[in-house]
């Protein structure tokens, strides 16, 4: 029978509205450990116990891992993890209620940690945001203890406070992290290619940073390479997996010039190493003096193509199947000539698509937008166009070369 008592609750209340304090407080200059750290020592005094553990769920959800830790900091040093649904930890978060330990030795607790510490009696309870589990928070004391009903309901609110933190707050870090890496991987600046003009853009949209992706590199060979592409998802994964595409992209493209051959490799890689991982790829390779270009797309948005003196058109580029779905389907490669003054603009679909229209409504716009003349115009009327005064949904990235004219 657990102990109840009016000052008990009254204190609870008091501290809980502390905890509550720091909370919101913390959301405007800490970082997850900073505020993890803080938490955990005010529980600590509040309770009155030895330690206290903060372990979050992985990405995977099949492990606990521990984050935080006050009295027992070894846990975090050491990498301590738990599966969901085996020893204290894991039931607490397999079961998603509040999990009282009387006595630790004899009660065949997954981490011999807290053993080893001496630890008698653990309280536990999940931390849940949204209805999502996060992780659990659990204290703990190296002589037996019962917790009162308030003690109880206050580790709950204060969980209740952490997961919700914990939530923003790493949302926030990997919001940064992604657009940082992000911008890490776009080129900074367009190399010199000899007889070419080139230009790009990259808006990150008002959702989470994407996996969207431009990229120019000059091949032994004396051709130029150029990539557009764009992986699905949001967020810190789409920003990593487009970096190792990149990566992997670049080097195909050192052992072949064929560019439906550097995808089919791409897409092979992909398939085994990140076998949830779906993108859109546009490779072009480009002859020395951009006389021709040869391009392979991996479901790809078209290139606009503008001519002297003529409407610009998309390229009637067959678009081949994503990568990360190919499974050894052929994939093409076609060609195009390139007179003097001949321009192609490449983007991923950010640019082009609206909730309230067509995807081929937004090429048509692109394609209006487009003509022959120097690419940081076109540009600039491209951007004018399409994305005006309003900040694009989705990422928008842009690139433009044109064969100089004469």
């Amino acid at each position: 029978m657990l102990e109840n008592s009016a000052g008990t609750g009254d204190r609870a209340a008091r501290e809980l509205e502390r905890i509550r304090a720091i909370t919101d407080e913390a959301f405007a200059h800490m970082d997850v450990d900073e505020f993890l750290d803080t938490l955990l020592d005010r529980l600590r005094r509040i309770l009155n116990v030895d330690t206290a553990v903060v372990l979050l769920l992985d990405r995977q959800r099949r492990f606990l891992v521990a984050t935080a830790a006050k009295g027992i900091e070894e846990e975090v040093s050491q990498a301590a993890h738990v599966p969901v649904g085996q020893g204290f930890a894991g039931r607490v978060a397999a079961e998603r209620q509040a999990v009282y330990i009387a006595d630790v030795p004899t009660a065949g607790v997954f981490n011999p940690l807290l053993v080893q510490r001496g630890l008698r009696s653990l309280l536990g309870v999940p931390l849940i945001g949204g209805g999502s589990l996060v992780g659990v928070l659990h204290v703990g004391t190296l002589v037996p203890r019962r917790f009162t009903e308030d003690e109880i309901e206050l580790l709950r609110l204060a969980a209740s406070r952490v997961a919700m933190a914990v939530q923003s707050l790493t949302s926030r870090a990997e919001r940064a992290g992604a657009r940082e890496l992000q911008r890490s991987l776009v080129p900074a600046a367009l190399p010199d290619i000899p007889g070419a003009e080139l230009t790009a853009r990259y808006r990150p949209g008002k959702a989470s940073v994407g996996g969207d992706w431009y990229d120019v590199f000059t091949l032994p060979s004396g051709e130029i390479g150029i990539v557009m592409g764009d992986v699905a998802g949001h967020g810190l994964g789409a920003a990593v997996v487009m970096g190792r595409m990149r990566s992997a992209l670049r080097a195909y493209a050192l052992e072949s010039t064929d560019p439906s051959e550097v995808l089919r490799r791409l897409d092979r890689k992909m398939q085994h190493f990140e076998p949830d991982a779906t993108a859109t790829v546009l490779y072009a390779v480009f002859d020395p003096g951009l006389r021709r270009v040869r391009l392979s797309s991996a479901g790809h948005c078209p290139p606009i193509l503008a001519l002297p003196g003529e409407p610009a058109q998309p390229v009637e580029a067959k678009p081949d199947v994503l990568i990360g779905l190919g499974d050894d389907m052929p994939r093409e490669t076609m060609t195009l000539a390139l007179p003097p003054g001949a321009l192609l603009c490449f983007y991923t679909d950010g640019l082009i698509e609206r909730r309230d229209a067509s995807l081929n409504a937004g090429i048509e716009r692109l394609r209006r937008a487009v003509s022959a003349g120097p690419p940081e115009d076109v540009g600039a009327a491209v951007m004018a166009a399409l994305i005006g005064r309003e900040q694009a949904e989705d990422d928008v990235a842009l690139l433009i070369i044109r064969r100089l004219p004469g």
